[in-house]
C-alpha cells in the first residue's frame, strides 16, 4: 500500500474515533441530569452539590442532537466501504473491523444513556 493511501485510511480511522468520542461526551452531557448523578453516587462521590446538575437540563436537546449527528457521521465513516485498500498486506482487515466493533459498542452504551430517563420511571 502506498504510504498516501495509508495516511488515508488511518485519518479516517483517527477521524471516526474522535467523532465517536465527541458522541460519547455529548451523550453524557446530555445524561447529566439522570445517569451521572446515579453513576457519581455509585463511584462514592456524594454531596448536596449534585442538584445542580439538573441547571443543565436546558442544553440536553442540543447535547441529543450533537450525539446523534457525531455518531452517524462516524458511522458512516466507519462503515462505508474502503476507497483504497490493499487486501494482499492485510492492513485493512486489522482496522476497519476493529473500529467497526468499537463503533458498535459506544453506540449501544450512547443508546443506553439516552434510553435512561425514559426507562428510569420503571424503578421507582
Amino acid at each position: 500500500m502506498s504510504t498516501l493511501a495509508r495516511q488515508s485510511v488511518d485519518g479516517t480511522e483517527r477521524k471516526a474515533g474522535r467523532l465517536i468520542a465527541l458522541g460519547m461526551l455529548a451523550a453524557l452531557l446530555a445524561s447529566t441530569c439522570c445517569v451521572l448523578p446515579l453513576a457519581l453516587v455509585l463511584i462514592g462521590v456524594t454531596g448536596a452539590w449534585m442538584v445542580n446538575l439538573q441547571a443543565l437540563k436546558p442544553v440536553t436537546p442540543y447535547a441529543i442532537a450533537l450525539t446523534v449527528g457525531a455518531l452517524a457521521w462516524a458511522g458512516w465513516l466507519v462503515f462505508r466501504p474502503a476507497r483504497v485498500c490493499d487486501l494482499e498486506s492485510g492492513d485493512c482487515a486489522t482496522t476497519r473491523p476493529l473500529m467497526r466493533r468499537v463503533f458498535i459498542a459506544c453506540a449501544l452504551f450512547v443508546a443506553l444513556l439516552l434510553g435512561f430517563p425514559l426507562i428510569a420511571p420503571l424503578f421507582y
